[in-house]
């Protein structure tokens, strides 16, 4: 593990302006701060002001914008700070190649996938919060990641949960799990409802405070439908294996079946900082201000089965993990597609799942990825399929 001046661990976050990146630094500043931690990078996107802030607040050594043409907005803002500053696609491979044995991976979308590749080929533990390293790159990724060493440590509240509760030592016994979903804002709406329903209404979650694009996901469901095709890889699961329950309370996060009938469950209040904290200071417990569970206050925890028919994001993953290859590259390259196309208000809330399911019907023959060039040409491939459709 990579430390700097003084002892202190050195981290990077990748993604630091989103709603994983924000609590990361609140979990971070909240365990010691620049008292006990170096950041080495963070990055952001378009939130010029927001990440200034953070590289100052946390005395960051460089600061990134994915944004090439926010440069100079980055480097006015941070001024006189001497902290370095990049942009565009190079800043953030710099930013996920400093010397830092911890990285957040919080970067949303595919975009995600370059930088969390560079960070795990030179061995650093990955706190994984972008799904699609995994629903895109699998195996490949996978391997990246045993070759450079590292550990990867799942922030999704899912993964984590099961990580907490799958025993190392019992992983032949595993017969199922069961990822737990609120079921949206969306869970009792009927189809001709959601059919007219705007990207401001589909953003409002009951549960969760998250960004727009992964608010959205959730109420389509696909955010679960890439949290199911993500579990095979990092569980080493079949497609048989994995379970979604309808949990609208978000008290338990997953739950692990084992073969002599035994259900393990994490349970807690729905804050991502218990998911991060658990990450950062693996395989140690900290100490964080996370609302504490009431049981006596618990009136009922509530499980139904989902609907497929108003939710096929659902059976479009289970179509891709059956059918394996790039078709996780696939449906995330077309879903990734439509949710743009969606928020633009170009195309309906329905039609994102329907032009998923044509893009993977259209692209259903594409061969297996030898390496990461074909994981990308898959991507695109989807993508302009997509963007044909809409």
């Amino acid at each position: 593990m990579a430390s700097g001046d003084e002892g202190k661990r050195r981290l990077t976050i990748l993604g630091s302006t989103g709603s994983i990146g924000t609590n990361t630094l609140d979990v971070i500043e909240r365990l010691g701060g620049r008292d006990r931690f170096e950041i080495a990078a963070l990055t952001g996107n378009g939130n010029i002001p927001l990440l200034a802030e953070q590289a100052r607040r946390i005395g960051a050594k460089l600061a990134v914008t994915a944004d090439e043409h926010r440069y100079g907005e980055l480097k006015d803002a941070l001024g006189g700070s001497g902290i370095e500053v990049a942009a565009g696609r190079s800043g953030l491979i710099e930013a996920a190649e400093r010397d830092a044995g911890w990285v957040m991976a919080a970067i949303v979308g595919n975009a995600g996938l370059g930088p969390t590749l560079a960070a795990a080929r030179r061995g650093a533990d990955i706190a994984l919060a972008n799904k699609e390293c995994l629903v895109s790159a699998g195996s490949l990724f996978l391997e990246t990641v045993k070759r450079g060493g590292g550990r990867l440590l799942p922030v999704d509240s899912e993964h984590n949960a099961i990580f907490q509760v799958l025993e190392n030592d019992q992983r032949h016994a595993v017969e199922r799990i069961i990822l737990t979903a609120s079921g949206g804002p969306f869970r009792t709406k009927s189809l001709d409802e959601m059919r007219h329903v705007t990207a401001d209404i589909a953003r409002a979650h009951p549960n969760w405070s998250m960004g727009l694009k992964i608010s959205i996901d959730s109420a389509s469901m696909f955010n679960k439908a890439l949290e199911m095709i993500e579990a095979r890889h990092l569980f080493g699961l079949e497609p048989g294996q994995i379970e979604v329950i309808v949990h609208p309370q978000s008290v338990i996060h997953s739950m692990v079946g084992y073969t002599d009938g035994s259900v393990l469950a994490q349970l807690g209040c729905p804050d991502m900082r218990t998911a991060i904290g658990y990450a950062l200071s693996y395989p140690k417990r900290c100490e964080l201000p996370i609302e504490r569970l009431d049981f006596a206050k618990l009136a009922r925890l509530d499980f139904e089965a989902p609907d497929e028919f108003r939710f096929p994001a659902l059976k479009l993953a289970r179509r891709a993990m059956e059918a394996g290859g790039v078709q996780g590259a696939v449906l995330n390259g077309a879903k990734e597609t439509a949710l743009e196309a969606f928020i633009k208000g170009r195309v309906g809330f329905l039609a994102m799942a329907e032009i998923v399911e044509k893009v993977m019907d259209r692209l259903a023959d594409l061969p297996a990825a030898a390496s990461m060039d074909d994981v990308f040409a898959a991507d695109e491939k989807a993508r302009r399929a997509a963007a044909g459709l809409i």
